[in-house]
């Protein structure tokens, strides 16, 4: 009986710590205007693109001073660590490759009203979050809400 009892609670915790870990993914941000994401850790390695300033990634692994990283699109490859920091930022994923644009409202909730609009692909700084919506801030000085749902970022 004492067997019994000691494996369902080592099984409880490994669900435990395994739950946790997946659940919260390392977000960061890119910190400078040209950030390289190369194919593999090092500079050897073929540049894929670059992202601009504040550029949310998910972190997936490091490797010396190089970090895999990726996107809001599935994409991945390596960055050099120092071009990441923890300023937390987000990007809108919705309506790709179509001409539609996301409101950005005065507050938190579809009663507010809007006060600006964004494609999909705009990067914002995030401020704070509320009932489901996140208040941003874009580098033109634009301040808002967007539901949380329209975004990826955290």
């Amino acid at each position: 009986m004492l067997t019994k009892i000691k494996t369902i609670l080592y099984t409880i915790i490994i669900l435990v710590l395994v739950v946790s870990t997946t659940s919260f993914a390392e977000m960061k941000s890119t910190s400078g205007e040209k950030v390289s994401l190369r194919t593999g850790p090092g500079e050897k390695y073929n540049v894929k693109w670059e992202f601009g300033n504040g550029f949310p990634v998910k972190i997936l692994s490091k490797k010396g001073k190089w970090t895999k990283v990726q996107d809001f699109e599935n994409d991945s490859g390596w960055v050099y660590t120092s071009m990441l920091n923890n300023k937390p930022h987000i990007i809108v994923k919705v309506n790709k490759g179509k001409n539609k644009k996301i409101n950005i409202r005065s507050g938190p909730g579809p009663k507010y009203s809007v006060v600006g609009k964004a494609y999909y692909g705009v990067v914002f700084e995030k401020k704070e979050q509320k009932k489901g919506w996140v208040k941003v801030r874009h580098e033109s000085g634009l301040e808002g809400w967007i539901e949380k749902s329209l975004v990826w970022g955290f």
